[in-house]
């Protein structure tokens, strides 16, 4: 199945590497028009390249800041159109126990994970309602499922994704605007790799390296995940096939979790 965009205008936050930039990548090969948002500032404008032939821009942004994400879309809107697609893929990840993170922990997490896509739902959302059209994609995880130990904050931030995406989800329908989620699970990423390096300086190679054989073992399919193995379905959610589908969460793990 080929998925089209033609005439589509999408944009994508935390674009420049990961699974938001392999999403990007199969929108543009579909015809999309595609602005990639990213914090890393030195970094966007390479992702956006990458992406040719297709047209694409890219916008330095940090989404926990309403003012900048406001600009973002004024400008993904003056130079490539009104936005149809919208998929939130920037992230933080970091670990600590409950009883010893802190208040900036949480504070940096939810910046991010819940203020950043309201933030971005709050500007894109009225344009797709007034054109009754819009395709929104927000990136979860099993955590906020099922909890993580170590994870509490970064679990609490993607349970609350999770709930915003349902709610939304039942008050823009009426308006031809699919809004899902993705929760993927352990995927080799910038981000993941980044995390894992502080591991194994913490842990020692050998307790890394058995931590490593037992995430690989709990994966039904025996691997940990790349990038593209979640693209496909994050494309798929915001094109045209799929869209009799909203406020939908798909776990996208390997068989790591089966809920």
């Amino acid at each position: 199945m080929t998925l089209q965009f033609e005439n589509k205008v999408a944009l994508v936050t935390g674009g420049v590497h990961g699974m938001g930039h392999a999403a990007a990548r199969l929108l543009a090969q579909g015809g999309a028009r595609v602005a990639i948002a990213d914090i890393n500032a030195k970094g966007v404008e390479e992702a956006a390249r990458a992406l040719a032939p297709a047209r694409a821009i890219g916008i330095p942004t940090d989404i926990s800041k309403a003012d900048q994400v406001q600009a973002m879309v004024e400008r993904a809107t003056k130079e490539l159109g009104p936005i149809d697609i919208f998929i939130n893929s920037a992230a933080v990840l970091d670990s600590r126990l409950f009883l010893e993170s802190t208040k900036a922990d949480w504070d940096r997490m939810f910046g991010v994970g819940i203020y950043g896509p309201m933030n971005c739902l709050h500007a894109v959302l009225p344009g797709m309602v007034e054109r009754g059209y819009g395709r929104v994609l927000c990136m979860a995880s099993d955590a906020g499922k099922v909890g993580q130990s170590g994870h509490s904050y970064y679990a609490a931030s993607k349970g609350a994704v999770i709930a915003l995406v349902k709610s939304i989800a039942q008050e823009v329908g009426r308006h031809n605007i699919t809004v899902n989620g993705i929760s993927p699970g352990s995927v080799d990423t910038p981000l993941r790799e980044g995390r894992n390096q502080e591991l194994r300086s913490k842990l020692g190679d050998e307790k890394f390296e058995r931590r490593s054989a037992a995430i690989e073992k709990s994966h039904p399919l025996g691997r940990t995940g790349q990038p593209e193995d979640v693209a496909g379905l994050m494309a798929f959610l915001v094109s045209e096939q799929a869209r009799w589908i909203t406020g939908q969460i798909y776990s996208v793990n390997g068989g790591a979790v089966m809920i």
